[in-house]
């Protein structure tokens, strides 16, 4: 039995970027037994791969807010205690952050991280035993697949597999048809396409034929998607849980997305991905997965409706291809080769 403790508890789309390494660790590694160090609000991600085998829930965003507490110390001993109880032959932090460098250090078994020149931030790696270079120039899913492949000793599956399986039956709020998911909402608004170009997305799909689906996650974006939906014939479902959501992206004809978590869900159950980013680059961080996959805009570059719509027309006359990923997005072009997502500090 190897048992392997991963440290990657947030955010949305930085934990749906760890899956494929998972699958990378499953398919190599015989015997294996994966512990997850998740946010307990991200729980139901790890529970859509089937190499988990226990997750071990940690809430920082609430402990940090909330010290003198006694509930957060109460949970805090709960999370020592249940990592802690047995050595691991590998303990992973892919969040190569100070307080997960922290937490990973809590644990007892070998401790492996990214080294000074590769990790976000340098000081991380001085909490590690085995510390591993990976290019911080090419895209975030292929990092975290180069690190675990180090850490574990492996060499790196050519496939890109993020192991998701979204199963269920169809949501009783939802009519017999065909679909696209129109994911607005994101926690900066920087990074938002306006109310007014989803409306005229949406009339376009509706037109179409196609019926526009848009999920919501807080009060705000529950009324946004009601106008959006009002305006356009649309359909504002409710709340959704992360399995529930990933049903209903597996299932859709495309999926129009802002920057956010869900949009890296949708190319994981491998959904046609329409991405648009208005305030950060994609081509570090972008949409990476099985399906069609297309990247639009950028700082000071947010795409209009008609270059938006051309890529949703696309992406319906495209043929699903199930194992297959861009292997175009996993190194950025010659152009951006120089450009970091982050300034490590050097190597000493």
């Amino acid at each position: 039995m190897t048992r392997v403790l991963l440290i990657k508890t947030s955010s949305l789309g930085d934990v749906i970027h760890c899956l494929p390494a998972i699958s990378d660790l499953a398919r190599s590694v015989e015997n294996l037994e994966l512990d997850w160090a998740i946010e307990q609000s991200l729980m139901e991600i790890a529970q859509l791969h089937p190499a988990v085998t226990s997750i071990v829930p940690v809430r920082l965003r609430y402990w940090r807010r909330h010290l003198l507490e006694p509930v957060t110390w109460r949970e805090f001993g709960e999370f020592r205690r249940r990592i802690s109880w047995r050595r691991y032959d590998r303990i992973i932090d892919a969040q190569g952050l100070i307080r997960s460098a922290l937490l990973a250090r809590l644990a007892s078994g070998p401790h492996c991280g990214y080294d000074r020149a590769s990790v976000r931030e340098p000081p991380a790696s001085l909490f590690y035993d085995c510390r591993y270079p990976v290019s911080v120039t090419v895209h975030a899913v292929e990092r975290m697949r180069r690190l675990m492949a180090q850490a574990m000793g492996y060499e790196l599956p050519a496939e890109l597999d993020y192991g998701v399986r979204a199963g269920g039956g169809w949501p009783d709020w939802l009519a017999e048809g065909r679909y696209i998911v129109a994911l607005h909402a994101t926690a900066r608004p920087d990074k938002g396409w306006s109310e007014s170009a989803w409306i005229e997305l949406a009339c376009r799909a509706a037109a179409a034929g196609l019926r526009v689906v848009l999920p919501w996650g807080s009060g705000r974006e529950r009324e946004r998607s009601e106008r959006i939906a009002a305006a356009a014939g649309g359909i504002a479902p409710p709340r959704l849980g992360f399995n529930e959501l990933a049903q209903l992206l597996a299932g859709a004809a495309t999926v129009v997305g802002v920057d956010t978590g869900l949009t890296h869900l949708a190319s994981a159950v491998g959904a046609p991905v329409v991405a648009i980013y208005a305030a950060s680059w994609w081509e570090f961080n972008g949409v990476i997965g099985p399906g069609y996959i297309a990247n639009l805009g950028g700082p000071g570059a947010v795409p209009g409706v008609d270059e938006v719509w051309a890529k949703v027309e696309e992406a319906r006359c495209c043929a699903r291809k199930v194992g297959a990923w861009r292997a175009d997005l996993v190194e950025p072009p010659p152009e951006l080769a120089g450009r970091r997502r982050f300034r490590p500090s050097p190597a000493r």
